[in-house]
């Protein structure tokens, strides 16, 4: 199930850099774009550790400040919850960076870089039918519409569940934690509720053949 997770991770962070178009992607073209997203994680390690770095160097500003510039004790209380605050922060943007090699190491894996290009391969060979099925589904809303990042979390879970015999819970449960990590404050609950309403379209077919 790890291998599949990170397998899911990649394949959406390599969905970010397909044109919109139709056209049929060669598997070079798509190993090409997986590539890149692991390209990208290893320069998103380095950001995050840059960050984290100034913000401790403004955290030590703001502890000095205290103690030199403070002219009452509430103006000193203030300058400390500050350094308090920038540097809980950078610890959690450390503890982040250190969660990303791993999961660097883990995309070399063979079993890791299949699954993400057969899922990428899928959802490129099937865009229309996914598109139509998430529309379907998604009420006083056109898909076209919806954060791009959502879009193409709500599309692998639609392959994973049409195409590659993933369980309806797993693939929503999947998508769900996808979309806490990479879609807006609300994003997941979105992103459950349309999934929910697929499944229960896919019952309702089964059921009506």
């Amino acid at each position: 199930m790890k291998a599949q997770r990170v397998a899911r991770e990649l394949a959406l962070l390599s969905m970010s850099q397909l044109s919109s178009n139709l056209e049929k992607l060669s598997a070079q073209q798509l190993s090409d774009l997986v590539l890149a997203a692991v390209r990208a994680l290893t320069n998103e390690v380095h950001d995050i550790l840059e960050t984290a770095a100034a913000e401790l160097k403004r955290s030590n500003d703001r502890l000095l400040g205290s103690e030199i510039q403070a002219t009452t004790v509430q103006s000193s209380r203030t300058m400390v919850y500050e350094a308090v605050e920038l540097t809980q922060t950078a610890i959690n943007r450390v503890a982040m960076a250190m969660e990303l090699p791993e999961f660097l190491q883990l995309t070399n894996q063979k079993e890791v870089k299949a699954y993400t290009l057969e899922t990428l391969t899928l959802v490129n060979a099937h865009r229309e039918e996914i598109d139509a099925i998430l529309q379907q589904a998604i009420v006083n809303w056109q898909l076209n519409r919806i954060a791009r990042i959502d879009r193409d979390i709500l599309r692998i879970a639609v392959a994973e569940m049409r195409y590659l015999g993933l369980q309806e819970r797993i693939a929503i449960n999947e998508a769900v934690e996808l979309a806490k990590r990479y879609s807006g404050e609300d994003g997941y609950r979105f992103v459950n509720g349309v999934l929910r309403r697929v499944t229960e379209q896919f019952h309702e077919t089964v059921s009506q053949e």
